[in-house]
């Protein structure tokens, strides 16, 4: 079920818990670009490759103008341990009641071996500086996701 955005439509607003316990809200990166990427777990090993390669090429990002904020259900221990486990430069929001992956629409039923279940789609938003989203990766490419993201710099 990919998510009900389209690019073009402003990002719905949000203010979440990040690895630290602080408060963060999409307001606050107004006139900045946001990669927003939703994933399902910490340490696991598909969002491991995916948070590698976005911390491999975050001096890029930040170069392009990019804000990197990722999401999961996960609490900020969980998200605090993966950051120093990986050296992961960017925030983690916690979003273990849903709110935002609601919003964003980005969990529903998957299919894993023929084993369905509800869980978070993997995507990324890039939002632009004005708060609307430009992209949506409905299937990122893990290992080289920066480089996707990039290539519509």
């Amino acid at each position: 079920m990919p998510t009900h955005l389209k690019e073009g439509q402003k990002a719905p607003p949000f203010t979440a818990t990040d690895q630290d316990g602080a408060k963060v809200s999409l307001a606050d990166f107004k006139g900045q670009k946001v990669v927003l990427y939703f994933y399902p777990e910490d340490d696991t090993p598909t969002c491991t490759i995916q948070a590698c390669n976005l911390r491999d090429n975050y001096s890029v990002l930040v170069k392009a103008g990019f804000k990197v904020i990722g999401i999961s259900p996960d609490d900020e221990k969980k998200h605090q341990k993966f950051i120093d486990k990986f050296s992961l430069p960017f925030t983690l929001l916690t979003d273990p009641q849903h709110s935002i992956i609601d919003k964003y629409g980005v969990w529903g039923e998957k299919n894993l071996y023929g084993r369905k279940y509800m869980g978070l789609h993997r995507t990324t938003f890039v939002i632009d500086e004005n708060g609307m989203i430009r992209k949506i990766f409905l299937r990122p490419k893990n290992a080289t996701h920066a480089q996707e993201i990039l290539s519509i710099a």
